[in-house]
C-alpha cells in the first residue's frame, strides 16, 4: 500500500530504520500528531510501532521500487537511522534523495561516514557524539539544563537559576555587558515568557534560556555557583 499525504497544509515525514534512535523519534513524531510512515526488517519492532502509527511497512530490501511502493517520495523529510550498517546508510539515504525528497537527515557513526552522507546532499546527525557533549556540559556546569548547539562555538543554553537570585532584574545581571550573552527565554514554573525587558524580574529556580559561545555560558555559571 502506497501512503499519500492526507493533509496538504502538514509535513508529513518518515524514519527508516527503527533501533532505539529511529524508534524514540518515530514515537514521538508520532504522538505530537505528524503524520508519519516508518519502515524497518525487524517484524517485532513493526508490530510495536503499529502502536503509534498506521503506516508501519515491514520492508527486506530497501530498494528504489520498495520505497517508492510505500510512497517515501511524498515525505517532506525522511531521517534514515541506520547507522551500524555504512552501505546500507549511504544506498538508502541515496535512493531517498534521487526519488526527490526535499529534506532528508541521516545518522552517523563516524565522521567518514557522515562526510559520505553529506557528499550525497544529506544532513548528518551524530546522536552518541551529541548526546554525550551534551552530558558533559551538564556534568561540568551543574545548572545547565539542557544545551542545543547552534554551530561549533554558540549554543542555546538552559540554566537554572540559584537561590540566592531573588528578584534581581536582567539589566542588573547585565548578561550581555558581562559575559556577551542574550536571555531568549525565561521559565517560571509551567510559565515560559519570551518577552524579555531590562526591567523583567529574575527569581531563584527559573530557568533562562540564553544564546551565545559556549565559553561565555561557562563564565556565567561558574559565576552563579558563588552568587550571593
Amino acid at each position: 500500500m502506497k501512503v499519500r499525504r492526507t493533509k496538504e497544509k502538514e509535513n508529513m515525514y518518515a524514519v527508516i530504520g527503527l533501533g532505539r534512535f529511529g524508534f524514540a523519534l518515530a514515537q514521538q513524531l508520532a504522538e505530537s500528531g505528524a503524520e508519519l510512515i516508518v519502515v524497518d526488517k525487524e517484524e517485532s519492532v513493526i508490530n510495536d510501532a503499529t502502536a503509534f502509527t498506521d503506516n508501519a511497512f515491514l520492508v527486506n530490501e530497501l530498494t528504489r521500487e520498495n520505497l517508492s511502493n510505500i510512497g517515501i517520495q511524498n515525505c517532506d523529510t525522511v531521517i534514515v537511522g541506520i547507522g551500524g550498517k555504512i552501505d546500507v546508510s549511504i544506498l538508502t539515504t541515496l535512493t531517498v534523495i534521487q526519488l526527490g525528497v526535499p529534506r532528508v537527515i541521516a545518522k552517523a557513526n563516524s565522521v567518514e561516514q557522515g562526510c559520505v552522507l553529506e557528499k550525497l546532499g544529506a544532513e548528518v546527525i551524530y546522536p552518541e557524539r551529541d548526546m554525550g557533549v551534551r552530558l558533559a556540559n551538564r556534568l561540568l556546569a551543574p545548572r545547565v539544563m539542557e544545551y542545543i548547539a547552534l554551530s561549533d562555538d554558540i549554543s542555546i543554553t538552559e540554566i537554572r537559576l540559584p537561590e540566592s537570585v531573588k528578584g534581581v532584574t536582567v539589566q542588573a545581571l547585565n548578561l550581555r555587558q558581562r559575559y556577551g550573552l542574550n536571555i531568549i527565554a525565561v521559565k517560571h514554573g509551567d510559565e515560559v515568557t519570551t518577552d524579555i525587558t531590562p526591567a523583567f524580574q529574575l527569581y531563584s529556580h527559573d530557568v533562562i534560556a540564553v544564546v551565545g559561545r559556549h565559553d561565555q555560558v561557562n563564565c556565567f555559571e561558574k559565576f552563579l555557583r558563588t552568587y550571593r
